[in-house]
């Protein structure tokens, strides 16, 4: 049986009454195609969306097949689900399970539809209904969210994104490999399980100072490695850089984490054998200084007063003799002077015997003696450092004062130390010319690159304040115990 298409847009079986009228209205304004067949699969309903979605006016499509709406390689399977859904007896069920089913438009466009068909049996035989759903634009969105997936997934580090109150809500691969986490176990849960309790409170803050700046993105910590807490409880070194994005549900935020055990443990060994080598060096420094203080020094002594008792007792020497003895006498001055210098520059005997104040009060007033630069020396007499922290302050301070007798041009200096429980903080400043600290290094200018090594072996922080025509403040901290950053 087909309704004639001057009844309505909208055909139904039996009479038109009051109720079939809303009903006749309820379905016209439905967005989603609805579709009724009878058992032959003859097309009886037909509605605006259908008319819509598949491009076929309603009076071509009435009394026709309902196969033309599905691609021919899909027609037999059709017919067939239909044929067992209708022995069945069941009234409702989605086609084509979870996965989507595939229809025909007019044009020749196939198109995913999310469909569901129910059966009725009135007193002509069963009408099945099927309403058909258009998820081209979700399938698409499905399929870019796989493919973005994909690419998150094929990333060697982690990639977590996490709201506004910093719960997870994207995980990839890599980061169930970097923390032993599975995503089902992470998404949803706070950001503070990957990271040791000791830094909760304070990534909390540093997420919501990001999202008060506006920027997009910048690097967690300035580029220092901050730590990270697996799984199974061990904590370790990363690097992370931070992004926000606004969206329609609010912000957020993606962290991007990178494993850098093997690299931090890399340069640790590294540093433990630089710090060896100085301590070798050093060793070596005292060695050859102690042998030309004992030795050498104490042999050119003993010449100087042999050569003297010489001269003393040629007293009718001829005056070419006594002035050869003369400058002999005066060679062996130079000489005797010139070998205690070295030997105080390779290591002044006084950091050893004495200890660093003693040490850093000779060094400031040879200071003084050679540049005329007045220097004031800041620092408790009980200040005791063990090495290798005596001797670093001490090369620092020297190279510190070094760099302002060739470069600065001061009319004064000043060299402070403070000393608590938790580190040692060093401060040398000069009136001189200044520079710029971001400019190129000269060429064969090792000054500031040898201080930066010696504080970066003890694991302090240094900087350099300066600007042309404004002096130069160099602050050195040292910690005695270095402690860790969290994420």
């Amino acid at each position: 049986m087909v309704f004639p298409v001057s009844v309505s847009p909208l055909f139904l079986l039996g009479r038109a009454d009051d109720a079939a009228a809303r009903l006749t209205g309820v379905l016209l304004s439905a967005m989603d195609a609805i579709i009724t067949v009878d058992a032959d699969q003859r097309i009886l309903l037909y509605n605006q969306a259908a008319e819509n979605i598949f491009g076929w006016p309603i009076a071509t499509m009435l009394g026709k097949s309902l196969e033309q709406l599905f691609p021919a390689r899909f027609r037999i399977t059709h017919d067939q689900l239909t044929t067992q859904f209708g022995e069945h007896g069941v009234t409702s069920m989605r086609m084509g399970g979870s996965a989507a089913v595939y229809a025909l438009r007019a044009s020749g466009e196939e198109f995913p539809v999310d469909a569901s068909i129910s059966q009725v049996d009135t007193p002509d035989g069963k009408l099945f209904t099927v309403i058909l759903r258009d998820v081209t634009a979700r399938i698409k969105a499905e399929h870019e969210h796989a493919r973005l997936m994909a690419l998150l997934d094929s990333a060697m580090d982690a990639i977590i994104s996490i709201d506004e109150a910093q719960c997870i809500v994207l995980y990839n691969q890599a980061a169930e490999k970097i923390f032993g986490w599975p995503a089902a176990q992470a998404l949803g849960r706070p950001l503070d399980m990957l990271m040791p309790a000791r830094f909760h409170a304070g990534h909390r803050a540093h997420v919501v100072r990001f999202h008060a700046t506006g920027i997009t993105s910048r690097r967690m910590a300035d580029g220092t490695v901050l730590y990270g807490l697996r799984a199974s409880g061990e904590e370790f070194p990363m690097e992370a850089a931070i992004s926000q994005l606004e969206t329609e549900t609010g912000k957020l935020f993606t962290v991007i984490l990178r494993d850098v055990s093997e690299r931090v443990r890399a340069q640790e060994e590294l540093s433990t054998f630089a710090a060896e080598a100085h301590q070798i060096r050093e060793g070596e420094k005292a060695r050859v200084a102690r042998e030309l203080h004992d030795e050498l020094a104490q042999s050119l002594t003993a010449l100087k007063m042999d050569t003297i008792w010489v001269r003393d007792r040629l007293a009718h020497a001829t005056p070419e003799v006594a002035a050869r003895l003369k400058g002999m006498v005066a060679m062996l001055d130079d000489t005797l002077t010139a070998t205690r210098r070295i030997a105080a520059d390779l290591r002044p005997l006084l950091l050893d015997d004495l200890g660093l104040v003693p040490a850093l009060e000779w060094l400031v007033q040879r200071f003084t003696q050679r540049t005329g630069v007045p220097c004031k020396l800041e620092v408790a007499d009980e200040l005791e450092l063990e090495e290798p922290y005596a001797t670093a302050f001490f090369r620092i301070v020297q190279e510190s004062l070094a760099n302002v007798a060739k470069h600065a041009g001061a009319s004064q200096a000043q060299v402070r130390i403070e000393h608590s429980m938790a580190a040692v903080t060093l401060d040398v400043r000069d009136d001189g010319v200044g520079f710029l600290p971001t400019a190129p290094r000269k060429p064969m200018s090792l000054g500031l690159m040898g201080l930066r090594e010696r504080v970066c072996l003890l694991g302090g922080s240094i900087a350099v304040h300066s600007r042309p025509g404004d002096g130069c403040h160099l602050e050195v901290r040292v910690p005695l115990h270095s402690k860790g950053v969290g994420l």
